[in-house]
């Protein structure tokens, strides 16, 4: 498997163009047989869709934030959505192609995504929620030094433009990390 440092990444904000691509790469990291092949599926607990061109077109155009689009040798890698809210950083819709899993590259983009966070916003913390049945993810995240809070919100059943649950019990939690 390639290691994140094997060739160099570019990073840029998305354009509208990109929006096809992305909402590819997005699914195929959390839905479907082929988010299998990475170790971030939600294909267990979740169906349906993860995200579709409106909403990745409504990040791309916001005027408080950035769907950063993570490139190597000219191929879409990987993604993130960051969004300005006030003192903090919004960070979601955090994708690697499911092959690059495990090499490092997650880690680097998350780096970076800090860093604009820091730089271009002057924020003082990065959140985020995840599902809270995600304990691996979870885990991950903690490593790189986020704290769990264990500030709980309902997850959107009944709204399947986040999908179609498999269990009854998801919620999100809040993640915060000091910048």
């Amino acid at each position: 498997m390639p290691s994140a440092d094997s060739q160099a990444l570019t990073f840029r904000s998305a354009v509208e163009a990109d929006v096809p691509a992305l909402v590819e790469l997005v699914e195929s990291a959390y839905r479907g047989e082929s988010s299998r092949a990475g170790w971030t599926t939600e294909a267990d607990f979740l169906d349906g869709q993860r995200t579709d061109a409106q909403d990745v077109a409504r990040i791309v155009a916001h005027p408080e934030g950035m769907l950063l689009v993570v490139e190597r040798a000219g191929e879409l890698v990987s993604c993130c959505h960051l969004e300005h809210r006030g003192d903090h950083v919004y960070f979601g819709m955090f994708a690697v192609r499911p092959g690059l899993q495990g090499g490092g590259l997650g880690k680097e983009v998350m780096a970076e995504a800090e860093r604009r966070a820091r730089e271009q916003w002057a924020a003082k913390e990065m959140r985020m929620t995840v599902i809270n049945v995600r304990e691996e993810l979870i885990a991950y995240y903690v490593r790189r030094g986020y704290e769990r809070t264990g500030e709980l919100s309902p997850f959107p059943y009944g709204d399947e433009r986040f999908g179609v649950p498999l269990r009854p019990d998801l919620t999100f939690e809040l993640l915060v990390k000091p910048l």
